[in-house]
């Protein structure tokens, strides 16, 4: 599978979002932002997570860790309510052990942001939504505040 199918949340129009391509996916009727939520394991990985020009956001996962299970939701809504400017990737553990080395992650789980390849930040274990959501953007405005040039 290299698409999931996700109804716009302005006009409910059913859209394929490509897990891999270089910009934000929009609604095809309204050309709106989608939210962008894939999966990954060791094999397609490099593919999804460096593939685009938005911040991508790693959440390293594992079904047997409660923390996991309480972040996952929270994680998908914050994406979804910056459509267009993060990706989440989620990456069951279990699935990746190449990923999860490579990241270093030892606790579960860890949530990485990504701009261009490099990571931007880091964070282990679960957070309320509003830490999430501050988490995020901090880590975004710091990054592009730091990318400008200065006049």
């Amino acid at each position: 599978m290299d698409a999931a199918t996700v109804t716009c949340a302005t006009c409910r129009t059913k859209n394929q979002v490509p897990f891999v391509a270089d910009d934000a996916p929009r609604c095809a009727q309204c050309h709106g932002f989608l939210p962008w939520i894939t999966e990954a394991v060791d094999a397609d990985y490099l593919a999804i997570a460096d593939s685009t020009k938005v911040v991508v956001c790693v959440e390293l996962w594992a079904g047997w860790a409660q923390p996991s299970r309480l972040v996952g939701p929270l994680l998908e809504r914050v994406v979804a309510e910056r459509a267009g400017r993060v990706k989440l990737v989620r990456v069951n553990v279990e699935d990746a052990r190449r990923v999860q080395s490579k990241h270093e992650a030892r606790l579960i789980p860890t949530l990485l942001l990504l701009w261009q390849g490099e990571e931007i930040a880091r964070h282990t274990g679960a957070m309320q939504l509003p830490q999430l959501r501050r988490w995020v953007d901090q880590a975004i405005a710091a990054t592009f505040r730091s990318a400008s040039p200065t006049l």
